[in-house]
Parts: C-alpha cells; sequence; structure tokens
C-alpha cells in the first residue's frame, strides 16, 4: 500500500504540479505524503507536537443541564500550519488514563484555519452535567461523579494528543456522551475576559 501511495505521488511530481520532489519510498508513511502535498498547496498540516494545547473556563456560559469550556490550539511550529475539522476530546485523571467516553462531535461546518506563528484556533466544548445520567456516571461506591483533571485533545487528522488541565466533571464508565465538541474555528486571540 506504502509503495502504491508514493509511486502515485511520484508520478505526480513527475507530471510537473508538484515540481522536483525527493522522497525515501523506504519507512515513509501516508501522513508524510499527505504533507508534502499539503504543503504544496499551501500550509501543512498542523501537528500536536507543533501545538501548545490549553483550556478556560467559560462558565458564565452556562446553561441548565450544562456550560461551555473552549480548548485553545496554539501554533508553536515556527511556520504556518492548517487545522480543520473536529478534534478528539476526552476527559483524563491525574494519571493520564481516560474516564468515561469520547466527546460527540456536532456541527456547524467544518473550516480550514490557517495559523500563522504563535496563532491560536479554538474549539468549543458543551459539557453536560453527567448527573444527569443517573447511577452509570457515578464513581463506583459512591454517590459522586469524578472530578477529571483535564481534556486529552487530538487535533484533527493527528494520532498523537496534547492534554489540557482544566477540573471537568465526568462520566465514570463508558456509555453516556455527556460532552460535544463543534469544530476548530478561528484564529482567534485567546479566552475572553472572565472579569
Amino acid at each position: 500500500m506504502r509503495r502504491s501511495v508514493w509511486r502515485g505521488l511520484l508520478a505526480f511530481a513527475a507530471a510537473g504540479s508538484i515540481g522536483l520532489l525527493t522522497m525515501a519510498t523506504t519507512g515513509a508513511d501516508a501522513s508524510s505524503a499527505a504533507l508534502a502535498v499539503a504543503a504544496h498547496r499551501g500550509a501543512p498540516a498542523c501537528s500536536t507536537s507543533g501545538l501548545d494545547t490549553w483550556a478556560a473556563a467559560n462558565h458564565g456560559s452556562a446553561y441548565a443541564g450544562g456550560y461551555y469550556d473552549t480548548i485553545y490550539l496554539t501554533n508553536m511550529s515556527g511556520h504556518r500550519c492548517t487545522l480543520f475539522g473536529h478534534a478528539g476530546v476526552s476527559t483524563v485523571g491525574l494519571n493520564g488514563k481516560k474516564i468515561g467516553s469520547p466527546a460527540g462531535w456536532v456541527g456547524p461546518a467544518a473550516k480550514r484555519v490557517t495559523l500563522a506563528q504563535d496563532a491560536t484556533a479554538a474549539i468549543l466544548v458543551q459539557v453536560g452535567d453527567p448527573a444527569n445520567y443517573g447511577v452509570t456516571c457515578l464513581q463506583p461506591g459512591t454517590t459522586q461523579v469524578p472530578l477529571a483533571a483535564g481534556l486529552r485533545v487530538y487535533p484533527p487528522g493527528q494520532f498523537t494528543s496534547g492534554v489540557a488541565t482544566l477540573p471537568v466533571l465526568a462520566c465514570y464508565h463508558r456509555g453516556p456522551v455527556w460532552m460535544h465538541v463543534g469544530p476548530v474555528y478561528g484564529p482567534v486571540t485567546g479566552p475572553p475576559d472572565q472579569g
């Protein structure tokens, strides 16, 4: 499979669309090929290693049964990069282990976000009250839902994650989806004034 991807890219390069393309065909993977094509079309995809992942509580935007928080991804890669789509988000304990089910995805439609160095994109997180799901969400042997230490975030298209420190009530067991995230948007200037 890898060789056919690379042969296709090399044929594409030979046609003059990318120009001179020199790549090793052994040990490379499809994500490297995707980055090469994306680099030709503009800025490459943002990698997790080039992003600072952090979060801010927006509890002033609470609603009956939940509230909103915001995850921020700041480009620290040293070059422009792009994000497109939804991030994978789940709650984690202090030990880094996942708690409950990952967040579901909701609209609006995703738009490509290009981040300059030090620019920031955002992800709106809707956090429902896990207590609404009854005993399914309680910690074993207690009458309480767990408090997660933070949010594990897989930026769109990435297979490695960052963790944003932010206490969030969680659902202990897998099953109920009490959190939902929208697509990445921005660039933004940072969290709103919490004063």
